[in-house]
């Protein structure tokens, strides 16, 4: 009997119902602070991007700030497998946990969870244990798979969530996943998700993300690690952006762009207390 990881977010941080569920991710395509339009798939695979940085609050919120990323990823094409590495907000688990086989259940169907790049990844890390409870309640990587799903249907990925984010343990995590890549001979596209700073001013969130977000561009992980733990940005996810950046510099990546940034209040208006998102690519 295949493992199966449930849905722990569904009805709250996007609707539970397949076409509702549909809808809502076209709102976000179509929502002015979105792309504009709906994505278009190329049927072959272009490698651009070595991978995305992306939001993971409920879909009215970061929604339309995520569908950057993945109108971007569509014009590229499906990979062989994504990895989507995100923070552990429950506090559940290891350092950093792994899920090595079965699916994950969404409102729009099955995900395969691909078992030998799983593997391949936790042979060749120091830290990444399996276990599944780290994953049970954790949003961070659920809620990409409805989007993923939306551009390909089906696809393999390995979850990966990070209870542990320092530089020491990112660069490990991504040196696992290069030389897994490398060995299997698999593309990869790599998703790090993350929130910017939470519950502060609207301007105050505007200027200390840019100036995490500028790190991150220059693709400078230990630059980035500094300026979120010195200028105290309650960045939820700078374990997996680092990770994304050190696999990227080991894949030979230049720079990242920014796709789009905005806040929580850009979507509501109630600045007093915003939550900042960004999409980024690596390439």
């Amino acid at each position: 009997m295949s493992i199966r990881r449930y849905p722990a977010v569904a009805g709250t941080f996007y609707e539970s119902r397949r076409e509702a569920l549909v809808n809502r991710i076209e709102w976000c395509f179509n929502h002015r602070l979105g792309p504009g339009n709906l994505p278009k798939v190329s049927i072959q695979r272009r490698k651009e991007s070595i991978g995305f940085i992306v939001p993971h609050a409920g879909y009215m919120y970061s929604g339309p700030i995520a569908a950057h990323a993945y109108y971007r990823l569509a014009l590229e094409g499906r990979p062989d497998v994504f990895v989507i590495i995100g923070p552990n907000h429950t506090g559940i688990g290891t350092a950093v946990s792994i899920y090595d086989k079965g699916v994950w259940v969404t409102p729009l169907g099955e995900v395969r969870v691909d078992s030998e790049f799983a593997l391949e990844i936790l042979k060749n890390s120091n830290y990444i244990d399996i276990n599944y409870p780290a994953h049970t309640y954790e949003h961070s990587i659920e809620v990409q798979l409805p989007f993923l799903q939306y551009l390909f249907n089906e696809f393999p990925f390995v979850p990966v969530t990070m209870g542990y984010q320092t530089p020491e343990i990112a660069k490990d995590v991504a040196n696992a996943i290069v030389n897994a890549s490398r060995k299997l001979g698999k593309n990869v596209v790599i998703l790090a998700s993350t929130d910017f700073t939470h519950y502060e001013p609207h301007d105050v969130a505007y200027k200390k993300d840019e100036e995490a977000i500028q790190s991150i561009i220059r693709l400078d992980p230990e630059l980035l690690y500094e300026v979120v733990t010195s200028k105290d940005i309650s960045m939820c996810g700078v374990g997996p952006v680092m990770t994304l950046m050190y696999a990227a510099i080991n894949s030979g990546g230049r720079s990242g762009e920014l796709l789009k940034y905005a806040t929580s209040g850009d979507v509501t208006g109630e600045l007093e207390a915003v939550v900042g998102y960004a999409s980024i690519r690596i390439y």
